[in-house]
């Protein structure tokens, strides 16, 4: 029997780069910057410790426990390796999880130090779905329709964290913003659960797309896009112009509607589309809070 060749930092450090999933960073960095900076106009400390938090240690935290615990369905699921995560060496999974904790720990420090008993609250609820959704005895990614709803809240409660720690006044049209971002992430968690039916099921991973099938999932995901954009009508201008948001997401997501679960992996192209689309849609709502904040200055 071949023995394992030896670990070297070099290729620690690269699996754990893979597994933070890098081009998604933006994601969870963005919200909090964007919710923090609109509230106080201003830069200061807490606005650059919270995005460098969210922006690598946080994701290395949610996505590098999820490939410990996710390690068996992963062997056989073959779009990873990449973008979409790392096959992680059965010898990295300590270390992964403790480069998680560390990463995290002094920034939650920091955060916790400068912020007030509803701030902590919101960012200790984060940490808390970050961790248990992949980790056990909870493992609410293995709990149909939690699973969507936990996934959801990794990517708005940066922004509900950063409203709450700079002391926002929560308008009807503020939360319907975050409820819009709620419904938003509910819908790019089912659509990205459709192309590992297969694996999960293989493994015995259960979600919404395994409890549900791959067809009902794929529509689900399009009624909740289409809710996201409607729900966004109800915000403050120029926030309405943002339900234009969702058509690109509805055309991707369109063609897999009638999906078979045998062939659920064919979603997998959509999803890749799903992951540069964030791109092009954070541009344009980029564009829409500058205005909103020249208006509002």
């Amino acid at each position: 029997m071949t023995a394992a060749a030896p670990l070297r930092a070099s290729g620690v450090a690269r699996q754990l780069f893979v597994s933070s999933r890098p081009v998604s960073w933006i994601n969870t960095a963005y919200p909090f910057a964007a919710a923090y900076l609109l509230t106080t106009r201003q830069v200061d400390l807490p606005l650059i410790v919270g995005t460098l938090f969210f922006l690598v240690p946080y994701n290395l935290a949610m996505y590098g426990i999820n490939d410990v615990f996710d390690y068996e369905s992963d062997l056989r699921n073959p779009r990873k390796g990449g973008a979409h995560g790392a096959v992680l060496d059965r010898r990295l999974h300590r270390i992964t999880l403790w480069a998680a904790g560390l990463s995290c720990l002094p920034f939650v420090v920091y955060l916790v130090a400068i912020g007030d008993p509803a701030s902590c609250a919101v960012l200790a609820a984060s940490l808390f779905f970050v961790v248990f959704y992949s980790a056990p005895p909870l493992r609410l990614k293995e709990r149909p329709f939690l699973d969507s709803a936990t996934s959801s809240i990794h990517f708005f409660s940066p922004a509900v964290y950063g409203l709450v720690l700079a002391g926002a006044v929560w308008t009807p049209g503020l939360v319907a913003l975050i409820v819009a971002f709620a419904l938003w992430g509910v819908a790019s968690h089912a659509f990205g659960a459709v192309q590992d039916v297969v694996a999960d099921r293989e493994a015995g991973i259960a979600s919404i797309a395994t409890a549900r099938g791959a067809r009902w999932t794929v529509r689900f995901a399009l009624v909740c896009y289409a809710a996201a954009g409607l729900v966004m009508v109800a915000t403050d201008w120029p926030g309405p112009l943002a339900a234009v948001v969702a058509v690109p997401y509805l055309v991707t997501v369109w063609p897999y509607r009638s999906i078979a679960d045998a062939d659920a992996g064919a979603a997998t192209a959509g999803w890749r589309r799903f992951l540069w689309l964030n791109q092009l849609s954070g541009f344009l709502v980029t564009l829409l809070l500058i205005w909103y904040a020249v208006l509002t200055a």
